[in-house]
């Protein structure tokens, strides 16, 4: 297959997703990566209708590999993730709206374009967590006890600049008690791995990164997001508070720490929805199972074995496999059997349109 990476220029030297194209590249697909903003790109020549199997994302919310990305779907290429479900999380306003208005447990949302206009938010929703609508990888995050705190600046040289400015939307949610520890869901076409880290807002906290057990309750609202969104490569942030678990953002293409074997099976992964999406998006989840995109062909479980603590939850049993075999790449080292978490056919809107 041949596929185009778009990496802008904060993963430049990052595992993820640079280690997932060596590994493509060893199993005998064409990988080609185009760095949004670092280089001249020849739009008109470098997107076109057939030039590629599927082109994947890795950038930071608001930089300019998305609209690359919208403009590789509205030519019919296929995009890893689907560029409507990318859209629908990149903005965190329009995903907490989405996702409460579904029944997922997301916290009441405010939107300002200026912190102090949330001094109008009660008293009582104090404090509040106050982030970029545009936000990525922590950045710009910050609690806010008191209304009259609103004001102050995030710390000189911080991530969103010298002034904490952002220069777009705000959002704020109440703050959700919690321990410190952030739980990080990632889910790899269907396969879900539950791991701890260190929340953003709790810096002193010391929590060792690590793969946890994955409840049903929580594998449940993980796949409800994979469905509501249309998600097939993501991440969701999940607090354990004193009413349950709440989902504090949503993310495609994260960088799948602790998740055991993440670049092998990734890399399949990105193979299998290439595939499918050559075939059509009305291919089931389960046609083609991932294990199948390493080489080729179906892979042998490596003893059947599942790591310990690695948060993979059967949902419902996978649908049978009925599509016509894709082209076979050089063999390749086979990944685990792990169970995944199977989602039916997804209507699909016209480019632009909302899910």
């Amino acid at each position: 297959m041949r596929l185009c990476f778009l990496v802008e220029e904060q993963y430049r030297h990052d595992g993820m997703p640079l280690e997932v194209v060596r590994q493509l590249r060893s199993w005998g697909h064409r990988v080609d990566v185009v760095w949004p903003g670092r280089s001249l790109i020849r739009i008109s020549e470098a997107i076109r209708a057939g030039s590629h199997d599927a082109w994947v994302l890795k950038t930071v919310s608001g930089g300019p590999g998305l609209t690359l990305l919208e403009a590789a779907a509205s030519v019919g290429l296929t995009t890893v993730n689907d560029v409507r479900a990318i859209r629908g999380v990149r903005d965190k306003a329009l995903a907490a709206v989405i996702a409460r208005s579904k029944g997922l447990p997301v916290p009441v949302t405010y939107a300002a374009a200026r912190p102090e206009e949330f001094a109008e938010v009660a008293a009582a929703e104090f404090p509040l967590v106050v982030k970029p609508a545009d936000g990525s990888s922590g950045r710009a995050v910050r609690l806010v006890a008191t209304p009259d705190r609103l004001r102050e600046p995030e710390r000189p040289g911080g991530p969103a600049g010298e002034d904490g400015a952002t220069g777009g939307l705000l959002i704020a949610q109440p703050y959700v008690p919690n321990s410190g520890t952030d739980l990080k869901v990632y889910s790899v076409a269907g396969e879900l791995y539950a791991t701890e880290r260190r929340s953003p807002l709790h810096p002193a906290h010391a929590v060792r990164e690590r793969q946890v057990p994955l409840t049903p309750e929580i594998a449940r609202i993980t796949a409800e997001i994979g469905e509501v969104f249309g998600l097939d490569l993501y991440g969701v942030d999940i607090l354990l508070g004193p009413d349950g678990p709440v989902v504090v953002d949503i993310n495609d293409f994260p960088s799948f720490r602790q998740v055991p074997d993440a670049v092998a099976r990734v890399s399949a992964a990105v193979l299998d929805l290439a595939r499918r999406g050559a075939r059509g998006r009305g291919a089931s989840v389960g046609e083609v199972p991932v294990r199948e995109a390493v080489g080729g062909a179906v892979g042998e479980a490596v003893g059947g074995l599942v790591p310990e603590g690695v948060a993979a939850v059967p949902v419902a049993p996978a649908s049978p496999s009925s599509a016509p075999s894709a082209p076979s790449a050089p063999s390749a080292p086979s990944v685990p059997s792990v169970p995944s978490v199977p989602r039916p056919v997804r209507s699909v809107a016209p480019l632009g349109g909302g899910r």
